[in-house]
C-alpha cells in the first residue's frame, strides 16, 4: 500500500495530472509494489520555500511505503520521479525533493495488514 503525495508549485491541467498519477503508477514498480493500491495524491499551485526563498518552480514528493525498500530502489524512484517532473513540468531535478517513509503498521478496511 504505497501513498506518493506531490506538492508541486506549478498550476496544473487534468491532463498533467493523469499523465503524471499514470507515470507513477508504473514507476512504483521500482519499490516491488503494484499500481493496485498505489495512492496517488497531486497537490499543485502551492507555495513552496527553501532557504527563506520562495520556489517558483518546485516541487515536494514524500513516498510513503508499508514495508520498506533499498536504498538503490529508494534512489533508481528518485531519479524516475526527477525525470518525469522536468519532462511534464519543467521542474529541474535540483528542484525536486523526494523523501521516502517506510511504515509498518498500515491500516485499509477496518483493519490493519
Amino acid at each position: 500500500m504505497p501513498f506518493i503525495d506531490s506538492k508541486i508549485t506549478k498550476k496544473l491541467d487534468a491532463d498533467a495530472k493523469e499523465r503524471i498519477k499514470s507515470k507513477l503508477g508504473e514507476y512504483i514498480s521500482t519499490l516491488h509494489k503494484t499500481e493496485t493500491y498505489l495512492m496517488v495524491g497531486i497537490e499543485d499551485d502551492y507555495d513552496l520555500w527553501l532557504g527563506g526563498k520562495k520556489l517558483d518552480g518546485g516541487a515536494y514528493v514524500s513516498v510513503s511505503l508499508y514495508g520498506s525498500a533499498s536504498p538503490a530502489d529508494y534512489e533508481k524512484l528518485t531519479g524516475q520521479i526527477c525525470s518525469l517532473y522536468e519532462a511534464e513540468l519543467g521542474i529541474p531535478g535540483d528542484r525536486v525533493y523526494v523523501t521516502y517513509h517506510p511504515v509498518s503498521d498500515w491500516g485499509w478496511n477496518g483493519r490493519n495488514f
